[in-house]
């Protein structure tokens, strides 16, 4: 079977499974809308393990899929995506680093689905020394926001593998100021985690911003702190 044709085989399994309790149930959780087909988690991953296993299957061959699954504006072909690369990691290479860059131009549109990107398959990018902080830099400023929130949301676990924050700091500056309500919220959850860590040199870093970033940035980053400690970082009054 062509790309293509798993693609609409999928699909096809998608519309005969739909479950409109299931989409209801979920898209509260989203505000930029939610299209799905409320497929349950069992027939998500049963249609990944068929796929994955279909004779002369080869992980070109799945990113190839990929790229096609992610430009459907339903939910779970996106995580079908995921999981099918996810279940050749050990077969990775930087080309499929690349095909993951791709998929934000083409289809990436919720939280969800870049968190998911960045908690399961960006770290293991790092671990394989397939990427690297230069290597993501350019997503800084992307035009897809959800890129831009990957950016910070992705270096959180290589971040808490490493003794030196400041790299991570320094890569994250230019992203205090961005203009996107999800990239606010991605950089205060790098920071909360960076803080639980590091304390010291991730206050420092904050009150580098306490004027002028977005303050939800900081409701993010000091979630976890005192009181005491969240006033230190209250804008100055006027």
């Amino acid at each position: 079977m062509t790309p293509q044709e798993i693609f609409d085989q999928v699909h096809a399994f998608g519309m005969a499974n739909t479950n409109s309790a299931i989409v209801e149930k979920y898209k509260r959780y989203f505000k930029e809308g939610y299209d799905a087909y409320g497929l349950a988690t069992g027939l998500v991953d049963a249609n990944v393990k068929e796929i994955a296993g279909m004779p002369g299957m080869t992980p070109e061959m799945l990113s190839e899929i990929s790229l096609l699954l992610v430009q459907s504006p339903k939910y779970e072909m996106t995580v079908i995506a995921i999981r099918l690369l996810l279940s050749y990691n050990k077969n990775w290479t930087i080309a499929t680093f690349h095909t993951v860059e791709k998929w934000f131009s083409l289809g990436i549109t919720n939280w969800a689905e870049t968190d998911y990107i960045c908690g399961e398959m960006i770290n293991l990018f790092f671990k394989k020394g397939l990427t690297d902080l230069q290597s993501v830099g350019a997503w800084r400023s992307a035009p897809n926001k959800f890129q831009r929130r990957a950016a910070a949301v992705g270096l959180i676990k290589p971040m808490k593998q490493s003794a030196d924050f400041r790299p991570f700091f320094d890569f994250i500056a230019p992203m205090m100021h961005d203009p996107a309500r999800e990239v606010h919220q991605g950089v205060g959850w790098f920071l909360r985690e960076a803080w639980k860590k590091q304390h010291e040199v991730t206050e420092t870093f904050l009150m580098q911003y306490r004027e002028t970033a977005p303050r939800l940035i900081f409701q993010c980053a000091t979630e976890k702190m005192t009181p005491e400690v969240k006033n230190k970082f209250r804008r100055s009054k006027k």
